[in-house]
């Protein structure tokens, strides 16, 4: 792409975060954090409390790309049919043969929003992984290429216990980020129940297509990052796992640390802060940013851990603090 061509994406970039805001009263880490997945070409997790507007941010989002956008809302009793498809019998009325089709289920979008992803049982979460991985579904022998492009973004909602079922870690593994969503200011309060209780409706503008997204996805990955910045990335997710971690509080909380698909995540996004910032090379700052929610649901805690109310993310800090970052030039 030329520099006028990738100037006017960045453009388009910055009005798609304006148009969101019209919608959604704050969470700006949030809604960046979001399109960063989706520049970096993975998926990922929303987690918090009812009625913070994840579902609507997601939606807005979809709208906002111009991108198909399909919701399932996940329940005890969905089953992998319901999201990937099934056959169904139709009869040729000119000869009346009776033949099967593949009917495709909602997975069959460029956004697919997984409602309250931690209700349904493993088998039905399971039907996304494929989807996830490949971007294609097999079904009765057959591969079904899916649209591009294809991102998961699901929700969950960390304080009901009753009726559902956790994701397995191997899953969540899966998600390019985990973004917890928190509460509002008090002047976003004011704002949301100003602008949600009233007559009108904010309306937002499609800016960017399917085409723009594939592009702006090319533009990410040529995003350079010095071999100095790789190396700091590969010691970061090392130091996390505690066979061959050095640092006590790794040994002392986590059963398990990050794998090689952690680092892939960190330097995928750090990429894509830069490019949201106009740089075209990874900084420190840009992994650090983006290093909470993409190591936090990649560390699996021991009991230890939850006795002394210790989280991911005062592990990935306590990282970061203690491996020395590199020196010399980083571009």
């Amino acid at each position: 792409m030329n520099p006028s061509d990738i100037e006017q994406l960045l453009g388009k970039l910055d009005q798609a975060t304006n148009e969101i805001g019209k919608v959604i009263v704050g969470q700006k880490q949030v809604v960046e954090e979001m399109l960063i997945s989706l520049l970096a070409g993975g998926h990922c997790i929303l987690e918090g409390v009812p009625g913070l507007a994840k579902t609507l941010m997601v939606s807005t989002l979809a709208r906002t790309l111009d991108l198909d956008f399909r919701r399932v809302q996940f329940t005890p009793d969905l089953m992998p049919s319901d999201i990937i498809g099934t056959e169904i019998l139709e009869e040729d009325h000119a000869s009346g043969k009776r033949f099967f089709k593949f009917q495709k289920g909602p997975v069959f979008t460029n956004v697919l929003l997984a409602d309250e992803i931690n209700r349904t049982p493993p088998k039905t979460q399971a039907a996304l992984l494929e989807a996830m991985q490949e971007h294609s579904v097999s079904y009765a022998g057959e591969r079904h290429v899916l649209d591009e492009p294809f991102f998961v973004l699901a929700t969950q909602n960390p304080v009901e216990q009753a009726g559902t079922y956790p994701l397995p870690e191997a899953q969540l593994d899966r998600f390019l980020l985990f973004i917890r969503v928190g509460y509002p200011s008090v002047e976003e309060e004011v704002g949301i129940l100003g602008r949600t209780t009233g007559a009108s409706a904010s309306q937002v503008e499609q800016v960017l297509g399917a085409e723009d997204m594939v592009r702006l996805q090319g533009l990410v990955r040529e995003v350079t990052i010095a071999d100095p910045l790789l190396h700091y990335v590969a010691a970061i997710v090392r130091a996390t796992r505690p066979q061959e971690s050095g640092l006590k509080p790794v040994q002392d909380y986590l059963r398990w640390g990050a794998g090689p698909r952690a680092g892939q995540a960190l330097v995928l996004c750090a990429k894509a802060h830069a490019v949201f910032r106009g740089r075209f090379a990874v900084t420190l700052e840009d992994l650090r940013a983006v290093a909470p929610s993409a190591l936090r649901h990649r560390l699996l805690l021991n009991f230890q851990a939850e006795a002394d109310g210790v989280s991911t993310d005062d592990i990935v800090e306590r990282v970061f603090s203690a491996v020395p970052e590199p020196t010399g030039p980083l571009d």
